[in-house]
């Protein structure tokens, strides 16, 4: 692939692009188009929210690129207009959770859906393998790190002109004057933005990240406590799946706003509740964390359908919490069907429509 920079070549498909040629400009762009939809999503905290961005920065760059007068790098460029974009979309969205941000646990059966825009949606790590990101080396945060879920709920907290600093300059690694030049404001005002970011972040992650967890425990260690973490959900064996758990863990299943705290509240709902369907998982990865595609067997055409998509935090060798992003398809039997459709999202993760 064609990168910038890259000799005449890239020179030419420029020249191409600012002479009006769409298929060039396509080609431009889709050097940087998986960075940039990250970057989109961990400002937005949603998938289909990061589309939205990324696809109105496109119309905004295609209108402006004749303008484009090179006295910075294509990708800045490309960035300075997606992270507007992005802005304009928080701007006009409510702030993006999960249920453990959202209110306190709860301890009886689960409550009604709210509205889908509400939740933090999980983002496909497969995405990430064609990035062609090339973040500074004073970046802090390397790809996945910047993807967990827990970083991304942090950044959520921030006001958007804070969470777009801080991750211009510590996930990109962009100087203080490219992104006062970017945000259209002064370097002081970026320094003072990324400070205040930076103590928020803190007090908001304190512990160590997924990444910093999955290498001390080691790939063979990792997926034991996942293989076991399946078979005990498989079997619907309440006792051995809380031995796998830390004793603070927590347990969400956005659209639902409830959620659970601690081993002996995770066990309640599991037998009244969580066992209630028949389980079965299959394998992938989410926002740099191990993940599973959830089936259940729908009782009317008897196959086993996309029902949840669950990320697992993990902590030493337990998990610490458990998201449930539970799917049209579950919700339908249930009542409701106002989250997305589960064979969408799970083709997003490489996961097949439907297991045997």
């Amino acid at each position: 692939m064609l990168h910038e920079g890259a000799g005449c070549d890239g020179g030419a498909l420029l020249a191409a692009a600012r002479g009006g040629n769409s298929d060039a400009f396509g080609a431009l762009v889709e050097m940087h188009r998986v960075e940039l939809h990250a970057h989109c999503y961990r400002m937005l905290a949603s998938y289909h929210d990061a589309d939205d961005a990324l696809q109105e920065a496109l119309v905004r760059a295609w209108r402006a690129l004749p303008s484009f007068e090179g006295r910075s790098s294509l990708r800045t460029w490309l960035y300075k207009i997606a992270t507007n974009a992005a802005l304009d979309v928080a701007a006009r969205r409510s702030r993006r959770e999960l249920p453990v941000s959202y209110g306190p646990p709860v301890e009886g059966g689960p409550s009604a859906p709210l509205a889908e825009s509400t939740w933090i949606e999980p983002y496909p790590d497969r995405q990430l393998g064609a990035s062609q990101m090339s973040a500074s080396p004073e970046a802090r945060y390397d790809e996945r790190e910047s993807l967990e879920l827990a970083f991304v709920v942090a950044l959520q907290a921030l006001p958007a002109s804070q969470r777009a600093a801080l991750l211009l300059r510590e996930v990109l690694g962009f100087s203080a004057a490219e992104i006062a030049e970017q945000l259209g404001t002064t370097v002081a005002a970026v320094t003072s933005a990324l400070q205040r970011a930076r103590e928020s972040l803190s007090r908001h992650r304190p512990g160590p990240s997924q990444q910093q967890t999955l290498r001390s425990l080691g790939d063979e260690r990792a997926r034991r406590l996942v293989t076991a973490f399946v078979d005990a959900l498989e079997r619907a064996d309440a006792d051995a799946l809380v031995g796998l758990l830390t004793e603070d863990a927590a347990w969400a299943m956005p659209p639902l706003p409830s959620w659970y705290r601690g081993t002996a509240a995770i066990a309640g709902f599991l037998r009244q509740f969580g066992f209630n369907e028949r389980w079965r998982h299959r394998p992938t990865s989410a926002n740099g964390q191990p993940a599973l595609g959830c089936y259940t067997l729908d009782p009317a055409t008897r196959t086993w359908v996309p029902s949840a998509l669950a990320v697992l935090s993990l902590r030493e060798e337990r998990v610490a919490e458990v998201d449930y992003f539970l799917t049209a398809e579950l919700l339908g039997r249930w009542g409701d069907a106002s989250t997305a459709g589960g064979v969408e999202m799970f083709a997003r993760f490489g996961l097949p429509a439907s297991v045997s």
